[in-house]
């Protein structure tokens, strides 16, 4: 009989080819598994490892972040002291040479009747990058300007400093009277220096002076190849000095690193456009890996000013700008200075400093003390501070006798006219108005046009009771750091104007507008009027804030940046001088560009 089940025999072959299918699949899954099990572990250890470097090198965990205009959210974690910029420089920069470059020189030697003297001075970029410079073991090429610079070098112009701890390496340039006068005197402050700072003084320009001063940056070129131990040192440049600088040395060191820091204000490119040779000095600095500005306001104005004047590609995003075959970053790098500055542990009580400072300088117990401290330069608003206590004094006639003004200003390029004039105007100023409100016994102004060491800078900070730094326009301005880093017994007023980038920073300052002479006088009484508790709450926090941000964070932060430069610059070598590499490879700087197609 014929089967009429609805079920068909199912051949024997075919049933093990579907156990065997079933087995396989079983043995995929169980692979699988244990393949995802054994990333998850390795992933796991990875991130114990990980998690144990950034305990032992906080640097190190830093760095990932560190991507973009040289800031980090993790950056406030870390303490910043000469210790990190050695870390970086060991395990991002190996054996990486350190060179700075700059017009003023960190240690002077003159000669004073049969002895050579030393003098330290008192300058912003010398109190920044002295501890730099010390903790990467570095060289330093400088002007050599004292009258017995040259008897201490040796046959190389190089002298080992500081004396009592040698660390670095000064090696002196020399120049003449004529390169001094045109490179620096003339065309660097008498043309760059005013078209750079908004202070209504018109810069002078003159064919002359722009010879000798492409001369002596090719004379600084020639020092760095010179000094330089192999074809890839880090050449930190600095200021206004040396706008051809960074171009020069790339010619001759093409796998250097330039990083050109620019320690004042950049101008809008109207302004900028007034310089006769600006095509010129837009190209020379962009021949720097990195820009530097205080503030990124002034990074802006560059980075339009080349806009204008050149044609570059510039990606706005990163503030980058890609000219002649090379990008250049142009990041804002806010300066500042050496935390703890070490001469405090030098130095009296600030309780003592007031007695030092008011018998030095006839001052009565009971007459509260404001003071200044700078170059004497039409930049710093000295002037005005002058016409904001003659406010003060006529509209509040009870502090006649009870407030004097300490000022402290080096003389500076006085063979220029507008400083020679600036300084009769001062004198003017301040007779007027001892003549006017002084009497027996009180002095409302003092003028003091002398230089004064770091450690006399520092006990007329630690004696004030407010200090004022009314800059008409600045890059960063350093005093008011050191006034708060000088001040730990949290008392004292900063009197701040808005036109110096620590104004973006110290925001607990009484922040005025110099131009604004009423404002000025009602900011100084304020100051005066300040109860020591407001005092304390304002101190405690700027010295948290210079603490976090300084000087060895502003260095970090471009050794960082300069770090992933040559990372990159090795990739695209790499992929660039591989053997059949393909034509259709994008570049690192095209990446971002492609990125947003």
């Amino acid at each position: 009989m014929p089967d009429t089940s609805p079920y068909l025999p199912v051949p024997s072959f075919a049933l093990w080819l579907l156990v065997l299918a079933l087995a396989g699949i079983l043995i995929m899954l169980l692979a699988t598994r244990a393949s995802q099990i054994r990333r998850a572990k390795g992933a796991n250890a990875a991130k114990v490892e990980k998690a144990g470097e950034a305990k032992s090198n906080p640097v190190r965990a830093l760095l990932p972040e560190f991507e973009k205009n040289g800031q980090s959210a993790a950056a406030a974690l870390v303490e910043w002291s000469p210790d990190t910029l050695r870390h970086i420089l060991a395990r991002e920069l190996p054996d990486a040479q350190v060179i700075v470059v700059s017009n003023r020189e960190p240690y002077i030697h003159n000669r004073k009747g049969e002895e050579i003297e030393l003098v330290v001075p008192a300058s912003g970029l010398v109190s920044a990058l002295e501890p730099i410079t010390r903790a990467c073991a570095g060289t330093w090429i400088a002007h050599g300007g004292g009258s017995a610079d040259a008897s201490v070098v040796d046959a190389n112009d190089r002298v080992e400093v500081p004396p009592e701890n040698p660390s670095y390496t000064l090696r002196r340039v020399w120049l003449s009277e004529e390169e001094q006068r045109g490179y620096y005197l003339g065309f660097a402050n008498e043309g760059l220096w005013p078209l750079c700072h908004i202070a209504f003084t018109r810069p002078v320009f003159r064919a002359s002076d722009w010879e000798t001063y492409e001369a002596v940056n090719r004379k600084f070129a020639d020092t760095v190849v010179a000094e330089a131990r192999n074809e890839r040192p880090i050449v930190l440049v600095q200021d206004y000095h040396f706008a051809l600088l960074p171009r020069m040395i790339r010619e001759r060191l093409p796998e250097a690193i330039v990083i050109t820091f620019w320690h004042i204000p950049w101008p809008n490119s109207e302004v900028f456009s007034i310089c006769p040779w600006r095509e010129k000095i837009l190209e020379g600095l962009l021949g720097s890996s990195i820009v530097g500005f205080h503030t990124q306001f002034h990074c802006n104005n560059f980075i339009e000013s080349v806009d204008r004047f050149l044609e570059s590609r510039i990606e706005r995003e990163e503030s980058s700008i890609s000219y002649g075959g090379r990008i250049s970053l142009v990041h804002a790098y806010p300066i500042s200075i050496e935390w703890d500055p070490p001469l405090l542990d030098r130095l009296p009580a600030v309780a003592e400093c007031r007695q030092l400072i008011r018998r030095k300088f006839g001052l009565s117990d009971d007459v509260r003390l404001c003071v200044g401290v700078e170059r004497l330069d039409y930049t710093k608003g000295i002037l005005d501070r002058l016409i904001a206590l003659d406010e003060l004094l006529k509209l509040h006639p009870e502090w006649i006798g009870k407030v004097a003004f300490l000022q402290i200003a080096a003389p500076s390029r006085g063979t220029l006219p507008a400083y020679q004039q600036l300084y009769e105007e001062c004198l003017s100023h301040a007779g007027e108005l001892n003549q006017r409100y002084g009497r027996d016994g009180y002095t409302p102004v003092v003028l003091i046009t002398e230089h004064h060491s770091q450690a006399q800078v520092y006990e007329i900070y630690r004696a004030a009771d407010v200090c004022m730094v009314t800059s008409l326009h600045d890059g960063m301005n350093l005093v008011a750091k050191e006034f708060v880093a000088a001040r730990e017994d949290e008392q004292g007023v900063l009197l701040l104007s808005m036109f110096a980038g620590a104004s973006k920073e110290l925001l607990e300052a009484l922040i005025v507008n110099p131009y604004d002479a009423a404002m000025m006088g009602e900011a100084l009484l304020q100051g005066l009027t300040m109860s020591p508790e407001e005092q304390r709450q304002r101190m405690r926090r700027m010295r948290e804030i210079v603490r976090d941000n300084n000087v060895y964070r502003w260095a970090g932060s471009m050794l960082l940046d300069a770090s992933r430069l040559r990372k990159r610059d090795a990739v695209d070598r790499a992929v660039g001088s591989a053997p059949g590499s393909p034509d259709n490879v994008i570049s690192l700087l095209d990446r971002k560009r492609v990125a947003s197609l």
